[in-house]
C-alpha cells in the first residue's frame, strides 16, 4: 500500500475499529449484573416459615402469599413457583441464579468466562456489540492483510521475518472471524426471537405450560426491548434497554387466576393502590411496547382454550439454584 490516503484511511477505520471494540468489551466486563428488587424477596417472618416448617403446604402458602402481587407468570416443571434457598428470594420471569457468582442476574443469559462476568440484563446489548465490533475488527485486518498474504504464497514479498508475522495474522484474524460470525449470528437470531441462551436450550414455563415464543412480540419490539426506543444509542455500548429486568410483556393472553384473585370486599384497584408492578398480567401490562390497540383482539375460542391450559392445580414448591 503505497498511496498516501489509502494509509489514512486505514489508519483512521483502524483505530475507529478498535476503539469501539475495545469500548464494547470494557462495558461488558464492568458492568455489574442486576439482582432482583426487594420486592421479591421473602420477609424475615417468611423466611423463618421456610426454614422452621416441613416443606409441604406451609411453604406453598408462605410462597404463593408473598408472589400474588408480583408480576411472575412463569412456573417451574411441576408447577411450582420458581423460588431460590440460596438468595432466599423468588425469581421474577427470565431470572435464573449463576452458580459461579453465586446469585441470581435479572434475565440471565449465560455466564461467559471470555468477559468473566454474567451476561444479563444490564449489559447484554454490550454484549452483543462486543461481538458486532469484534467481528469487524477482525474482518477489517483479514481484508487488509489478504493482498500481503497473496504476495507471501507468489513470492512477492521480501525475504523477511515479517512474512511469517503476516501470515500468523490472517490467520488468527480468519479463524476469529469464523468463529465470531457464527455466535454473533446465534445471539441475532436470539434477539429476534426474544429469547435468552438458557431459553433456547429450556423453553420457559408458564402456568399453562411451556411457550417457547411466551416472550416474544414481534421482530421489531423484540429488538427494541434490547435496543432501546432511540435508534441513535443502538450502535453505541450505553445501557438503553426497555424495562427493569423484573417484568416483561408476554404474546399470551391468558390470565394468571392466582394473580388476578382479589380478596373479597376488595376491588382490584384498592388492591394494586400502592403496586409499582403491572396488576394485569402479560398482554394487558402497562408496557409501552404493548400499547398499539389494534395488536390485542381476542377470540372467544382463544380464551377458552387458555382457560383449560389453566387448571393447573395448587402450586407445589419446588427448589432451584
Amino acid at each position: 500500500m503505497t498511496n498516501v490516503g489509502e494509509q489514512v484511511m486505514c489508519l483512521i477505520a483502524y483505530h475507529l475499529f478498535f476503539t469501539i471494540f475495545v469500548w464494547s468489551y470494557w462495558k461488558t466486563i464492568f458492568t455489574l449484573p442486576m439482582h432482583p428488587s426487594k420486592e421479591f424477596h421473602l420477609t424475615y417472618a417468611d423466611k423463618e416459615l421456610l426454614e422452621r416448617e416441613p416443606r409441604g403446604e406451609t411453604h406453598q402458602e408462605v410462597l404463593k402469599r408473598a408472589a400474588k402481587d408480583l408480576p411472575i407468570y412463569t412456573r417451574t416443571m411441576s408447577g411450582a413457583i420458581r423460588y431460590c434457598d440460596r438468595c432466599q428470594l423468588i425469581k421474577p420471569d427470565r431470572c435464573h441464579h449463576c452458580s459461579a457468582c453465586d446469585k441470581c442476574i435479572l434475565k440471565m443469559d449465560h455466564h461467559c468466562p471470555w468477559v468473566n462476568n454474567c451476561v444479563g440484563f444490564s449489559n447484554y446489548k454490550f454484549f452483543l456489540l462486543f461481538l458486532a465490533y469484534s467481528l469487524l475488527y477482525c474482518l477489517f485486518i483479514a481484508a487488509t492483510d489478504l493482498q500481503y498474504f497473496i504476495k507471501f504464497w507468489t513470492n512477492g514479498l521480501s525475504d523477511t521475518q515479517a512474512k511469517f508475522h503476516i501470515m500468523f495474522l490472517f490467520f488468527a484474524a480468519a479463524m476469529f472471524s469464523i468463529s465470531l460470525s457464527s455466535l454473533f449470528g446465534y445471539h441475532c437470531w436470539l434477539v429476534s426471537k426474544n429469547k435468552s441462551t438458557l431459553e433456547a436450550f429450556r423453553a420457559p414455563i408458564f402456568r399453562h405450560g411451556t411457550d417457547k415464543n411466551g416472550f416474544s412480540l414481534g421482530f421489531s419490539k423484540n429488538l427494541r426491548q434490547v435496543f432501546g426506543d432511540e435508534k441513535k444509542y443502538w450502535l453505541l455500548p450505553v445501557f438503553s434497554s426497555l424495562g427493569d429486568g423484573c417484568s416483561f410483556p408476554t404474546c399470551l393472553v391468558t390470565q394468571d387466576l392466582e394473580q388476578a384473585s382479589t380478596p373479597s370486599g376488595l376491588t382490584s384497584s384498592n388492591k394494586n393502590e400502592n403496586h409499582h408492578f403491572p396488576a394485569k398480567p402479560l398482554r394487558d401490562s402497562q408496557s409501552h411496547l404493548l400499547t398499539d390497540p389494534h395488536s390485542w383482539t381476542e377470540t372467544n375460542a382463544s380464551i377458552e382454550k387458555n382457560k383449560l391450559g389453566m387448571s393447573n392445580p395448587a402450586l407445589t414448591m419446588e427448589n432451584e439454584t
